[in-house]
């Protein structure tokens, strides 16, 4: 009846199956590998935006002390500038600990008491 086998139908399925998945994961690779190259072209960018700024931000501070050391010495806006900046350094660096005292424990305790009441929970269940 020009049938053939079962077997046949069964080897012939695998061996699409595999060529399609084999198919799929070149593809999946080729994608990532350009998703890749795309993220690292973008974190050099922002990284040249990154130096390009912090020296925008040094420019900043030599034009404020050129334009306070029209009122007073160089050495003096030189200090004022000194100060205003170890003051911005401080506030942030009090955030920045409060922020990292708000954070500790590093575990994450709700997940924990979740869990722990879920192993009891099971247990009770196992001993009914």
């Amino acid at each position: 009846m020009g049938q053939e086998p079962v077997s046949e139908l069964v080897q012939r399925a695998s061996h699409q199956l595999t060529e399609l998945v084999r198919g799929e994961l070149q593809l999946a690779q080729a994608e990532m590998k350009e998703k890749g190259r795309r993220y690292g072209r973008g974190g050099g960018l922002f990284g040249g935006a990154g130096v390009v700024g912090f020296l925008m931000l040094q420019a900043g501070v030599a034009s404020a002390i050129a334009g306070i050391s029209v009122v007073w010495p160089v050495w003096a806006a030189a200090l004022i500038v000194t100060g205003v900046l170890g003051v911005i350094a401080a506030v942030l660096a009090a955030r920045g600990r409060r922020q990292f005292g708000r954070a500790a424990p590093p575990a994450p305790a709700a997940a924990l008491e979740n869990l722990k009441a879920d192993v009891a929970e099971i247990k009770e269940s196992a001993h009914r």
